[in-house]
C-alpha cells in the first residue's frame, strides 16, 4: 500500500510536466518555425517479490515471478522537427525552408546559433538580420538603392539596381544540417545551439545533397496541431486524475487497516 502512494505520486509529477510541455506547444501555435515538443516517459525500478523462473517444485518454475513497479519518470522532452505548413506573405525578405536545414546567425556575443524562422529584415547598414537584429552568417548586405530583392531556392540573393537590367548577386544563405536535430539546445527567440548530442554542424547548399530548398515570400508555420495537443491534454489530465485516485484509494485502505481495532 505504501508502494501505491509513492508510485501514484510519481505519476502525478510526470503528468504535471506533460501538461507543461503541451501548454508550451499550444502557446507557440503561431510562432514562426516553432517545433513541437513531446515528453517521453519510462518506468522506474522494480521490486522483485519473486524472481521470474524461481522454482516452485522439483520439476517446475514460476513463469513470470512477482515484479512490482515503483512508478514512472520523465526520460526526455524532445523536439519533433516535422515540417510546418508554408504560409505566403508576399514579403521578399521572408524565406521558408522546405525540407531539412537551418539558417546560421551570429549572436551579439559572437557565438553562432541556428534557426528555421526566416522572417528576415534589413538593419540600418542594409544587412539581412533576424527579427531580433542578429546578423545572418555569412553576412549579406543589400544596397540601399536596390529596387528589388530575389532569393533563389539555393539561397543566392540577388538585387536589381536602378538603370541595370540584370540582377546582381550580393550573397548566399548558407545551409546547416545536424545528425540529430532533436539534440539541439533551444535557447528561445526561435534559436538553437549545437550540443554534443546534436553533433557538429555540416555546412552545405540549399536544394542540394538532401538539404531543403528555400521559398521566397513564405514563412514556415509552427508544426503544432491544436487538435492533437488538446487531445494530449485531455489524456494527461485523466492520467493525473487516475494517479490521484490511486493515492486516495491507498489512503482509504490504510485507514481501514488502522481502524480494524477500535
Amino acid at each position: 500500500m505504501i508502494r501505491a502512494l509513492y508510485s501514484s505520486a510519481t505519476g502525478m509529477n510526470a503528468q504535471e510536466l506533460n501538461i507543461d510541455v503541451i501548454s508550451n506547444n499550444l502557446a507557440n501555435v503561431n510562432t514562426t518555425g516553432y517545433k513541437k515538443s513531446r515528453a517521453d516517459f519510462q518506468d522506474l525500478v522494480y521490486q522483485y517479490l519473486l524472481e521470474p523462473g524461481a522454482p516452485t517444485s522439483a520439476n517446475s518454475s514460476n513463469p513470470s515471478g512477482i515484479q512490482v513497479g515503483l512508478g514512472v519518470k520523465t526520460a526526455a522532452v524532445q523536439k519533433i522537427f516535422g515540417q510546418g505548413d508554408l504560409t505566403s506573405t508576399n514579403n521578399p525578405l521572408d524565406v521558408a525552408i522546405e525540407g531539412d536545414g537551418f539558417f546560421q546567425v551570429t549572436l551579439p556575443d559572437g557565438t553562432t546559433a541556428y534557426t528555421r524562422a526566416g522572417a528576415f529584415a534589413l538593419n540600418d547598414q542594409g544587412q539581412i538580420v533576424t527579427s531580433e537584429g542578429y546578423v545572418v552568417d555569412p553576412g549579406i548586405t543589400v544596397p540601399a538603392e536596390a529596387v528589388s530583392v530575389t532569393i533563389g531556392e539555393d539561397g543566392i540573393v540577388g538585387v536589381k539596381l536602378p538603370g541595370t537590367p540584370q540582377v546582381s548577386e550580393v550573397g548566399q544563405f548558407s545551409a546547416v544540417r545536424f545528425a540529430n536535430n532533436s539534440g539541439l539546445k533551444a535557447i528561445g527567440r526561435n534559436l538553437y545551439q549545437e550540443t554534443s548530442s546534436s553533433g557538429t554542424p555540416t555546412t552545405g547548399t540549399f536544394s542540394e545533397d538532401g538539404v531543403g530548398r528555400l521559398q521566397q515570400g513564405f514563412l514556415e508555420s509552427s508544426n503544432v496541431s491544436v487538435v492533437e495537443q488538446v487531445v494530449n491534454m485531455i489524456t494527461a489530465q485523466r492520467a493525473y486524475e487516475a494517479a490521484s485516485k490511486g493515492i486516495q484509494t491507498a489512503d482509504d485502505m490504510l485507514n481501514q487497516a488502522i481502524n480494524l481495532k477500535r
